[in-house]
């Protein structure tokens, strides 16, 4: 073969060769975060979580590690880094809080599930309290049990697939007060349905308007109080919600 004829084939390759396979530069980073030290079914759904992002990684173009050291959190490891799951626990020493914030504070993105988002009045984190919209936890349901949930906006790009009303699966559902809601900030994106009361028996929720998912318009994130046990990826509909809302924070990247 000639040389103008290799160089021809060559140019020829390079054009024709599938430009959708995201290169390593160009492509969204997702790290997640999680522990083993906690609650058996949040190490549960900590697992499960895994699998399913690590799943959807490759269709939706982003590159998805996961780590249970959370020193990573810190400037050099989440430099490259564009969105953070939480997925059962959240930031403990001053080093990592000061790493989340600084991340934060430059743009970086947050999807926080369920425990992530506990703080009450041992955690002192004010920060982490207005990143949540003021949201300090106040009281959950027991047992884990199924909920319907109404969607308040389905015009949002996390919820746009979701119908008027679904029924998620078996989760310890969380209160807060003040209500992130409150907050001028917050967008709320589900409720519990007045419905569901009271909801639990041995810790109960007896009524109240208690958002289970929202996020604080003044910062990359959303959080989603789904994320106790393993049963929490057996809804195609809330499946496709957790999809969603990483694809927005990517495409707000």
């Amino acid at each position: 073969m000639t040389t103008r004829l290799l160089l021809a084939v060559v140019v020829l390759a390079v054009t024709l060769a599938p430009s959708v396979g995201y290169s390593q530069a160009g492509a969204v980073h997702v790290l997640a975060f999680y522990s083993t030290d906690v609650e058996a079914d949040h190490v549960d759904f900590a697992r499960q979580a895994v699998t399913f992002f690590a799943n959807r990684a490759a269709r939706d173009h982003y590159l998805f590690a996961s780590t249970a050291n959370w020193d990573e959190m810190n400037p050099e490891r989440l430099k490259d880094v564009q969105i953070i799951l939480w997925l059962n626990d959240s930031a403990r020493t001053p080093q990592q809080r000061a790493a989340f914030e600084q991340y934060i504070e430059h743009g970086g993105g947050w999807f926080g599930f369920h425990f992530a988002a506990y703080n009450d009045s041992g955690t002192h984190w004010p920060w982490f309290v207005q990143f949540l919209g003021g949201a300090v936890f106040y009281g959950n349901s027991w047992p884990p049990l199924p909920a319907t949930l109404i969607i308040d906006d389905r015009t949002s790009p996390i919820t746009r697939h979701l119908p008027a009303h679904f029924q998620s699966p078996a989760n310890e559902w969380y209160s807060w007060l003040p209500s992130p809601r409150a907050n001028k900030d917050v967008k709320v994106l589900l409720t519990l349905d007045p419905s569901n009361y009271p909801l639990g028996f041995k810790d109960t929720l007896t009524g109240g308007d208690i958002p289970v998912a929202w996020t604080n318009t003044k910062y990359r994130m959303v959080y989603v109080n789904m994320g106790h046990g393993d049963r929490i990826f057996s809804d195609p509909h809330q499946n496709r919600m957790f999809e969603d809302a990483l694809l927005w924070l990517a495409a707000r990247h």
